[in-house]
């Protein structure tokens, strides 16, 4: 048995779940910023005992790594390596935009037989995005990059095949691409440590584990400070 502690903190969702050999058995989570610090723990240990497992049957943490808010990958990150300190588990990282797209792929009535191209976004602030492209396989075929959006934006890939825009950066880029008939914003979407299953699952039988001491979240981008109202 296989039994993996899943955290998302890489947006505003506070997402913590449960997989036993890549099935989901539990999940808490809140999508609403600034809340990470406050909840994280909390969910964890409400997550472990509802599971009624203890904190040493875990065989291993499973991290969002990035891109995403600086603060919230620093809060994800810092209390996934501490899990894996004090309990003596690896350490499994997912960038967050794949974990988003297995997200879609995983979910209830989506159809991986449709050619539609899976498009997580992340907020990266004004009309900056976190993001890449995956086929409905959950082959990338875009490397992750931050872009600022506009008419413009996936001219190539929208001319022969429909995307699917999705996370907290797709409706700000709504009125930018939605002058395409193939771009594609109707599915509701709230990032969740859920979205990590199925790659987790994969990394630990492969044993494609991080070196704790050393690992540090996938910014992107550099962290600019912003300037505090007086």
């Amino acid at each position: 048995m296989c039994l993996i502690l899943q955290i998302e903190t890489a947006t505003a969702s506070c997402s913590v779940a449960l997989a036993r050999d890549g099935e989901v058995v539990g999940v808490k989570q809140i999508n609403e910023r600034n809340m990470h610090a406050g909840v994280i723990t909390l969910f964890i240990d409400e997550l472990i005992a509802a599971a009624g497992v203890g904190y040493n049957d875990l065989d291993a943490i499973a991290v969002s790594s990035g891109p995403g808010s600086y603060t919230g990958l620093r809060i994800g990150v810092s209390t996934a390596k501490g899990l894996c300190f004090a309990l003596d588990k690896p350490l499994i990282a997912i960038e967050t935009l794949e974990a988003m797209a297995y997200g879609i792929l995983s979910s209830e009535g989506y159809n991986q037989e449709t050619d539609t191209l899976l498009c997580p976004m992340i907020d990266a602030r004004r009309m900056e995005v976190f993001t890449t492209v995956f086929n409905a396989k959950g082959e990338r075929i875009k490397p992750t990059s931050a872009d600022v959006i506009d008419e413009n934006s996936f001219s190539d890939l929208l001319k022969n095949s429909k995307m699917l825009f999705f996370g907290d950066g797709a409706e700000k880029c709504r009125a930018a691409l939605s002058g395409n008939a193939n771009a594609l914003f109707s599915i509701p979407f709230i990032n969740s440590a859920t979205g990590l299953t199925q790659k987790a699952f994969e990394k630990f039988n492969n044993k494609e584990f991080e070196d704790v001491a050393y690992f540090e979240p996938y910014y992107l981008k550099d962290f600019i400070a912003g300037k505090k109202a007086l």
